[in-house]
């Protein structure tokens, strides 16, 4: 009896172990994107999202985004931030714009945990489009064109996702190649 319990449970350890294993870290700004990562220790990694993760120091969101979660966050890449207007970053980074800040930084962020196949049923059931509330109590539009993955924000700007499902801990990630901005 002994022997067959602890069987059992050695071979659950194996099984829990490789479901880990198997989830691979992927690659985001030259830098592994561990699955057993929260956001933000995954994010301070990527040289491509330099410009997100001082924006979310900036906004004091450190401590949300290494919370239990689950978030679906669509991260703008550096390259992202600068499409926006000349000075937009560094006005938005000054102490007193931290309210304004955290608003266009929590529109990024969806709660609860969206991979990109759970995104593509949600269009399908909307036939082509599904709204997203997003933390900051906007919404967001998804969309497919071909194989490929778009959000429009409130604006009508589109963002596509270059890098989808980037799991972390405690959600996912979703690359995006352009700042989301609210309503005003």
């Amino acid at each position: 009896m002994k022997t067959r319990k602890f069987l059992a449970t050695a071979i659950l350890a194996l099984t829990f172990g490789f479901t880990s294993f198997a989830q691979k870290s992927v690659m985001v700004g030259g830098a592994a994107m561990y699955p057993n990562k929260n956001i933000i220790e995954n994010a301070v990694n990527s040289k491509d999202h330099t410009t997100l993760v001082a924006a979310v120091k900036a906004a004091g969101l450190v401590e949300t985004l290494q919370g239990a979660g689950p978030f679906t966050v669509f991260a703008p890449t550096n390259a992202a931030f600068d499409k926006l207007p000349k000075g937009t970053v560094e006005t938005l980074l000054k102490p007193e714009n931290k309210k304004q800040l955290q608003t266009i930084l929590t529109y990024h962020v969806v709660a609860g945990k969206m991979n990109a196949s759970d995104i593509a049923e949600a269009i399908k059931a909307g036939n082509g489009k599904a709204t997203l509330k997003t933390v900051s109590g906007g919404t967001l539009t998804a969309w497919m064109k071909g194989k490929d993955l778009y959000i429009t924000d409130e604006n009508g700007n589109k963002s596509k996702v270059t890098i989808a499902d980037v799991n972390q801990s405690n959600g996912v990630i979703h690359v995006v190649n352009a700042v989301l901005l609210p309503k005003k």
